[in-house]
C-alpha cells in the first residue's frame, strides 16, 4: 500500500516540481487543484487502488513532457477556467500582461456610441478574447485561427462560458477580409526556429510557437498588414519573446505606427509591446 506522502516522494525522484506532482495527485485522487492544503493534512492515508492506476500513468505522461494543463484538461487564466488539450496552446500567465493592456484601451461606457470592435488574431484556446469578453462585455470581440482544432477548444470554452464571440478560421488577417477594428491584440509564434528551450515544448503545437530563423517572421507580417484592418486611431497589442521589444519597437515605428511602447510582465520582463495607428495619414 502507498501512502499520500510516499506517492510524492515517487514524484520527487522522478524530478517532477512538486507543486505539478500535488496537482496531478489530487487529479488523481478526483479532488480539486486546489485542495493542497487537505493533501498535506492527509499525508498519512493510503492511495487507493482505482487513484493509483491513475496516478501512475499521469506520473508517465509527466515525465515525458507532456503540459501539466493537458494532463488536467483545463488551465487557469485571467480568471477563467479554459479547456485545454493537444493542439492547443497553453496559456501562460505572460499573455495576462496584453490583456491588462487591452483592457485599458477599452471603453468603459456601458452602452457606447458605437460598439468598440476588437480581433484576436490567433486565439488558440480563446484565452486572450475571452478574458476580454468578460471584464468589456461592451465590446464586439471576434477572434481567429488558421487551426480548426484549436479554433473548436475556443468555441466550446466560449460556450461553456455563456460569452458571444465571433470565432472565424483563417490565417491572421485572411479570416476577416476587408473588415475594420478598433483594437487588435495577438499572442502569435515568436520563437526562433533553433531554440534551445523547443525541446522542453515538443507536446505543443510548433506552428503556435515557431515563426523563423530569429521568431519574428509573424510579428513582421502582421505590423505590416494590421494597419488595412485597422480604424483611425486604433491600436495593435503584440506579445514577444524576452528579448524582441526593442526590435518589435522598432517594427511598429518603421510603419507608421505611433504612441509606440512596451510593457512589462511580473517578472519585469519587457513582454509586449503595441503602437497606435495615425488618426490621418
Amino acid at each position: 500500500m502507498t501512502t499520500l506522502t510516499e506517492a510524492l516522494a515517487s514524484a520527487a525522484r522522478l524530478g517532477l516540481d512538486r507543486l505539478d506532482a500535488q496537482i496531478l495527485l489530487l487529479h488523481a485522487l478526483g479532488r480539486s487543484p486546489h485542495d493542497r492544503a487537505w493533501l498535506i493534512a492527509h499525508d498519512a492515508d493510503v492511495l487507493p487502488e482505482a487513484a493509483q492506476t491513475v496516478w501512475t500513468a499521469l506520473l508517465q505522461r509527466r515525465q515525458a513532457g507532456e503540459p501539466v494543463a493537458y494532463l488536467l484538461g483545463h488551465k487557469a487564466f485571467f480568471g477563467l477556467d479554459l479547456q485545454v488539450g493537444p493542439g492547443v496552446l497553453v496559456p501562460r500567465p505572460d499573455t495576462e500582461t496584453l490583456v491588462e493592456w487591452a483592457l485599458s484601451l477599452l471603453p468603459t461606457d456601458a452602452a457606447p456610441a458605437q460598439p468598440t470592435r476588437v480581433l484576436d488574431l490567433g486565439t488558440g484556446s480563446g484565452a486572450i478574447a475571452l478574458a476580454l469578453g468578460t471584464h468589456a462585455p461592451q465590446a464586439e470581440l471576434t477572434a481567429t485561427d488558421a487551426s480548426e482544432a484549436a479554433l473548436a477548444q475556443a468555441r466550446a470554452n466560449g460556450q461553456r462560458l455563456g460569452l458571444p464571440v465571433r470565432w472565424r478560421l483563417g490565417h491572421w488577417l485572411d479570416a476577416v477580409p476587408g473588415e475594420r477594428f478598433h483594437l487588435i491584440v495577438s499572442n502569435p509564434p515568436y520563437i526562433a526556429e533553433a531554440d534551445p528551450h523547443l525541446a522542453a515544448l515538443t507536446h505543443e503545437p510548433l506552428s503556435a510557437l515557431t515563426a523563423g530563423p530569429d521568431g519574428l517572421d509573424d510579428i513582421r507580417h502582421l505590423v505590416a498588414t494590421a494597419p488595412g484592418a485597422l480604424h483611425p486611431g486604433g491600436w495593435l497589442l503584440l506579445e514577444h519573446g524576452y528579448d524582441q521589444a526593442a526590435a518589435v519597437r522598432a517594427l511598429l515605428s518603421d510603419r507608421g505606427f505611433e504612441t509606440v511602447s512596451s510593457r512589462t510582465d511580473l517578472a519585469g520582463i519587457e513582454r509586449c509591446t503595441g503602437g497606435r495607428w495615425p488618426l490621418a495619414r
